[in-house]
């Protein structure tokens, strides 16, 4: 009886502490994390590479013009930004004393010239008293004494009157040099384009670079109707890259306008500038956008399509784990759990599944959330079924 007393009195106390512990468990344990799943899809993967740094978009023409010749710019006819044609003067140094020297030259010039005229004519009249004395000598009315006298002098004459004739040549020559030495004066532009940047001012002097010692041109002048961008690929990338594979080009200036072109040329040796991370110049011809004006010098990003597989299995790249695994959650056991796989052709976005999953099964793709991890409880987001694209 004291027993059934004892149980009476007892028997709500364990109750309560049975229900405080299991109270107690139960708001104690872990939570399940919540995972955001993704179907499995088919669809159209790529084999791409990028630049490693960021590219460049280049002028198809680039000239870096500097005078042969240092001097005071005497005529500086543009400014940064103006349009020019083929041909047209760009700047002049001053070269009065050239100019000089080629005056005095075509004077000695035409000096020369009459010169040849008075030689030249009495060689001429010499020549032909040597034919009269010949024809006299003939008939016996001269001696030939007086004949070979007459026909020495005309052979004389003759000579004189050839020397002239390579004195005029040579004074040419000299007006010819002085020209010359005028045109390293002066710029001229080589083709069509527009003046990125000039180096001086009027009344400045411009000094020329000499070999090993790099000076600023005086004009730098760009062909912007034709444009290129010019990517450093990692030396790895190099080998599977060629002349025609399609690119697509992004600008940091065009966001999410990319542009379709194709790989121009691949530099022939490897870039060493930066020793640890050593790259191949790759040159990419683009079509121009419809709207917006490209500069040269504008940042650009090349992804190079190298291959491509369609209407495969596959899944995200980031859902990826050390490559070959993803992770899946058990819909039984309600935890998560590894999948090994076999992968295929892969890029930034997709990587194509040769086994291990099925079109429509459900991978984690929220790998980066906290408490994520294999034998986790977990439970789908209300957003879980992530479409396909």
């Amino acid at each position: 009886m004291n027993t059934s007393i004892l149980l009476r009195r007892i028997l709500p106390a364990l109750i309560i502490v049975v229900l405080v512990v299991g109270a107690f468990v139960w708001f104690t344990r872990a939570k399940p994390v919540v995972v955001v799943l993704k179907a499995v899809d088919r669809g159209n993967v790529e084999s791409t590479v990028v630049n490693t740094r960021a590219g460049t978009v280049e002028a198809c023409l680039r000239t870096r013009l500097s005078t042969i010749m240092g001097g005071r710019i005497e005529f500086l006819g543009v400014k940064e930004g103006d349009k020019v044609k083929k041909g047209q003067l760009l700047l002049k140094l001053w070269n009065d004393d050239q100019k000089a020297q080629q005056t005095l030259a075509e004077a000695q010039r035409a000096m020369a010239a009459q010169r040849v005229k008075e030689v030249c004519t009495t060689a001429a009249s010499s020549l032909r008293e040597a034919e009269r004395q010949t024809s006299l000598r003939a008939r016996g009315y001269v001696s030939e004494a007086r004949e070979d006298a007459a026909r020495s002098e005309a052979d004389a004459r003759r000579a004189g009157c050839d020397t002239a004739r390579a004195d005029v040549t040579q004074a040419a020559a000299r007006v010819g040099v002085t020209r010359v030495e005028q045109g390293r004066m002066v710029l001229y532009a080589p083709f069509d384009g527009t003046v990125a940047k000039i180096v001086g001012e009027l009344g400045e002097y411009s000094t020329p670079s000499p070999p090993g010692v790099p000076t600023p041109p005086a004009i730098d002048l760009i062909d912007d109707s034709c444009l290129y961008v010019k990517a450093p690929m990692d030396e790895v990338d190099a080998p599977k890259i060629r002349a025609g594979l399609p690119v697509r080009v992004s600008l940091d200036a065009l966001p999410k306008q990319p542009l379709k072109g194709k790989v121009r040329r691949v530099a022939p040796y490897v870039s060493a500038v930066e020793k640890q991370a050593r790259t191949v110049d790759v040159e990419v011809d683009f079509d121009m956008p419809a709207t917006g004006n490209l500069l040269v010098g504008y940042s650009a990003d090349v992804e190079i399509v190298l291959g491509g597989r369609q209407n495969v299995v596959r899944v995200p790249t980031a859902a990826l784990i050390e490559g070959s695994k993803v992770m899946v959650l058990n819909a039984d056991s309600g935890k998560l759990e590894e999948r090994k796989v076999r992968t295929g052709i892969a890029n930034w976005e997709f990587t194509e599944i040769v086994e291990g999953l099925a079109e429509g099964e459900r991978i984690v793709i929220s790998l980066e959330r906290e408490g994520v991890k294999v034998g986790a409880r977990a439970t789908a987001a209300q957003s879980a079924a992530v479409a396909p694209k």
